[in-house]
């Protein structure tokens, strides 16, 4: 499964979301500020999720608005924290 479907999946199950409505819109579609579910809580729980999915650990600096703003950019943030 791609990364960017995973980090879809696991949105959508945190948030309670219908299935594939997050992976319908691709990666320009919008989290933060645009999903009423997606709040402080929520991000934690997602930060908690995607930590123990992927194996990573996002470190606090880089809980911005920019890397949770689309299901992309927050994509692209778990890819470079695979590679580094």
């Amino acid at each position: 499964m791609a990364i960017l479907q995973q980090v879809s999946k696991l949105i959508e199950e945190t948030l309670s979301l219908p299935p594939n409505s997050l992976s319908d819109l691709g990666a320009d579609a919008p989290l933060l500020g645009e999903i009423p579910e997606f709040d402080s809580i929520a991000v934690v729980a997602i930060i908690n999720g995607l930590e123990e999915a992927f194996g990573i650990v996002i470190d606090d600096e880089d809980i911005t608005a920019e890397t949770f703003a689309t299901l992309g950019s927050l994509t692209q943030y778990i890819e470079q924290k695979l590679t580094s």
